[in-house]
């Protein structure tokens, strides 16, 4: 459970930040939804590879 400390006198949109950062860096949700379902490693594998590839073509134009 992700739990957030507001020192006193901090803003609340300050700490609601804080928690949006945290929770989007432990990605909770998108753990609960990949667990939802059983996916083949073959599959994984290749949604790995093809989200690699497609980073690089977007480096590569900013590159060029």
């Amino acid at each position: 459970m992700i739990k957030i400390e507001i020192k006193e006198g901090e803003n609340i949109e300050r700490a609601l930040k804080r928690y949006k950062r945290k929770h989007r860096n432990v990605q909770i949700m998108q753990n609960l939804r990949e667990s939802r379902y059983f996916t083949k490693p073959s599959v994984k594998r290749r949604r790995e590879i093809q989200k690699a590839e497609y980073i690089q073509r977007l480096r590569d134009a900013e590159n060029i």
